[in-house]
């Protein structure tokens, strides 16, 4: 399997654009590379044939450059409607979480029943974040240090974490299970111990687990 499982509501847009990438570049890779060999083939050096210059042909070099550039524009159009659905339209009502990255580990903070954050009834772990399946949730990136990169592979969501910065991502888990949480920047010697995990669970399960998680505090 080339790719992880989808495990979020998100994934299926990025996974399609993927492909679609892939499937043009590889095409005029092909079509390039081919081409270049064949030339090398046919045009080679040989004994009575003389070398032939040319200055190119202008209509070639029109189609050429004028091609490329009218795929890489609707390509930016296509992204542009995935990022905006990913970064801006955010589903009604959703659930927050918030992750300070530091060297080496993921601080999760969830707001107790008061529904904010840096109060007395917070809930808080490392590198544990647990999410209700099929509930948008918002996560808010902050850094203690350096740059990191909070990457989770299965929810195709990648967001660079910035000292002095709050980044905002949000995530509809649409497949329990538990997966990585990996930190896509070189953040320092430790970086390969900056690993956690995401658990998606039914809503009564992740309520139970809050309140576990606060009693043992």
């Amino acid at each position: 399997m080339l790719l992880p499982p989808v495990a979020s509501s998100i994934g299926p847009s990025i996974d399609r654009l993927f492909w679609l990438i892939l499937a043009i570049t590889g095409f005029f890779f092909i079509l390039v590379e081919g081409m270049l060999i064949g030339f090398a083939i046919r045009y080679r050096r040989q004994p009575g044939r003389p070398a032939y210059y040319t200055h190119g042909h202008t209509l070639l070099e029109i189609v050429w450059t004028a091609v490329p550039a009218a795929i890489l524009i609707w390509l930016t159009f296509a992204s542009q409607r995935v990022w905006a659905t990913i970064h801006a339209h955010i589903p009604g009502s959703p659930a927050e979480v918030e992750i300070l990255a530091e060297q080496f580990a993921w601080n999760i903070r969830y707001p107790g029943p008061d529904g904010r954050f840096e109060t007395p009834d917070d809930i808080t772990t490392i590198n544990q974040l647990h999410l209700p399946i099929r509930q948008p949730t918002v996560i808010w990136l902050k850094s203690k240090d350096v740059i990191h990169s909070f990457f989770v592979p299965a929810f195709r969501v990648k967001q660079d974490v910035v000292p002095g910065r709050t980044g905002q991502v949000w995530v509809s888990p649409t497949r329990p299970g538990q997966y990585e949480i990996a930190c896509a920047e070189l953040c320092g010697l430790g970086h390969y111990r900056m690993r956690g995990f995401v658990t998606v669970e039914p809503w009564e399960t992740f309520q139970a687990w809050l309140k576990e998680t606060k009693a043992n505090e």
